[in-house]
């Protein structure tokens, strides 16, 4: 997975299967970057083919550890076998779900990421 981070976005981008096991790695690496208040927290799915429901489990902690941290948190590039995992758990009406990257950042100017290492 890559991670990139601008000090109010965070981009991960997880790839192939989400399920029970590379789910729990997503969620330990997750825990790693701490959310800060008006941070962006992106999770960009466009290189995640497959998720099952425990694969939802590290998006659901991210969101809640976001929420508490007022931090934002939001979807994108979702292909269609995760959508419907989504939709089907109605989760889809909790996260902000965008088509591209590029749609979050419609009304901003400043959407340069560096990686962090």
């Amino acid at each position: 997975m890559n991670i990139s981070q601008e000090s109010q976005v965070v981009l991960f981008k997880p790839q192939g299967s989400i399920d029970l096991e590379s789910g729990t790695a997503l969620s330990e690496q997750m825990v790693d970057i701490v959310p800060q208040p008006d941070q962006l927290w992106v999770i960009d799915l466009s290189q995640v083919d497959f998720m099952d429901s425990s694969g939802l489990v590290p998006l659901v902690k991210a969101l809640t550890s976001a929420r508490q941290s007022g931090c934002r948190l939001v979807l994108c590039n979702v292909q269609a076998p995760v959508r419907l995992i989504l939709e089907l758990t109605q989760l889809d009406s909790v996260f902000e779900i965008f088509n591209t990257y590029e749609d979050i950042f419609s009304n901003s100017k400043d959407n340069n990421l560096v990686l962090a290492g």
